[in-house]
């Protein structure tokens, strides 16, 4: 029962504060009340399956009743209480924009960082905001010391943009890059480990790992290979634009030095919202991709010197967190495996079938990419989008070609049954 009142007052006071503006109303508290006595005193396991609570969810968001979106791995959409703290943060920011946006809204950022540094169970002081994963690793990538000769450890698996950033150091500086060829799927933790260290030598001086990795929704074991950088000396990226309020973890829990995030995905924040966590110590040291007045500064502020930005929806940032809160990580990535299982475990007689996540829940969240001998990609995705309107993305990479499917919190039972049955008539 406690919990169930938690949740409730979590739920109801979603636009508290100063900076987060009071968009919850009467109907909505009341609505949560009504929610809350429904659910069963169960534990998270039970309600990722109790659908009376996840439609309610559902509600408050407003995707589309024509098409079904399986492709949140991209972009998520924000539910409504973000949206309308977007809207009323861009409304006054437009009756003075230099005034509000500058002299006032300004102050707001440092209570986002807070909630977010909360939520990742880190110090304020190690958060920059910024606008998703690929500023926040960039900054990362491009502002670390290192020399003509030194080598760096990426995965056959790395997302094309940080893939992009390490190859203009590459040709540029001389910088050497060893590829970890990770087994795909697996849930061998050695032999993922051993991928990583195999390509450590005496000249390695930073490793970058991916937290989930895109293109298959297989999760690595980071602290694992954190672990042995450590021991060598070896820096640790942590590419978590996939596990961020995706997975149920604190930042801490990695053994990591720097960590990037896109907000837009599984925070289901404002679109264009990121951000970058360093180790305290490393700030002063480290250079930012858009300098500002003092580049050794050992401020995390220095890594936010963008110009003019988004203000209204880093502010909003505020109620995406609080949104997630109300629903809990642990409830949150429960529901999201369910999901994914579901109807994982229906499709799984199709002839030529293929998956290339693990099912386990310590390999495993949200997205799974499958395919089907005889069929490309392009052919799945088109045959789930013109029988039942299901937006999906195709995957061709490292000998992987099919479809990568995500849903999200707001996803019904009844959105995957449709997955299920055009899937299970392929041929």
């Amino acid at each position: 029962m406690n919990n169930r009142r938690s949740f409730l007052k979590k739920a109801g006071t979603l636009g508290a504060g100063f900076w987060a503006w009071p968009l919850i109303d009467g109907g909505f508290a009341q609505e949560s009340q009504r929610m809350l006595d429904l659910m069963p005193d169960s534990d998270p396991s039970e309600l990722a399956q109790n659908e009376d609570f996840w439609s309610w969810v559902r509600h408050n968001y407003t995707t589309s009743s024509n098409i079904i979106n399986l492709n949140n791995g991209g972009v998520s959409p924000h539910p409504k209480t973000v949206q309308d703290a977007v809207q009323r943060f861009t409304e006054l920011s437009n009756e003075a924009p230099s005034y509000y946006m500058w002299r006032v809204f300004e102050k707001g950022r440092e209570t986002i960082r807070e909630k977010l540094a909360d939520l990742a169970g880190v110090n304020s002081e190690e958060i920059a905001i910024n606008r998703n994963t690929t500023e926040a690793l960039d900054t990362i990538i491009f502002g670390l010391d290192m020399n003509a000769g030194d080598e760096f450890v990426t995965s056959n698996f790395i997302y094309p943009n940080m893939n992009q950033a390490w190859k203009q150091r590459e040709l540029r500086e001389g910088l050497i890059r060893k590829t970890a060829k990770i087994p795909m799927p697996s849930t061998d933790v050695s032999a993922i480990v051993k991928s990583y260290t195999d390509q450590f030598t005496s000249k390695t001086k930073v490793v970058l790992i991916e937290h989930v990795v895109n293109w298959t929704g297989q999760v690595l074991p980071v602290a694992a290979i954190a672990a042995e950088a450590q021991k060598r000396g070896i820096r640790v990226v942590v590419d978590g634009a996939h596990s961020f309020a995706h997975l149920d973890f604190k930042i801490t829990d990695l053994n990591c030095d720097y960590f990037g995030t896109s907000l837009h995905k599984w925070l289901c924040a404002p679109f264009g919202t990121g951000m970058l966590w360093m180790k305290k110590e490393l700030i002063a040291e480290h250079w930012a991709l858009f300098p500002g007045p003092e580049p050794q500064s050992s401020d995390v502020r220095k890594f936010e010197m963008q110009g003019t930005r988004d203000v209204p929806a880093e502010l909003a940032i505020g109620q995406a967190i609080d949104f997630h809160a109300s629903i809990g990580a642990d409830r949150k990535f429960k529901r999201l495996h369910f999901l994914k299982q579901y109807w994982v475990e229906r499709v799984k007689e199709v002839p030529g079938i293929e998956f290339w996540c693990p099912e386990d829940s310590e390999f495993s969240g949200a997205l799974t990419t499958f395919s089907v001998k005889g069929k490309t990609a392009r052919d799945i995705h088109d045959e789930l989008w013109k029988k039942a309107r299901i937006h999906t993305t195709t995957i061709s990479h490292e000998g992987i070609d099919g479809v990568r499917v995500t849903p999200n919190v707001y996803t019904s039972i009844a959105d995957l049954d449709r997955l299920i049955e055009v899937v299970n008539n392929m041929s």
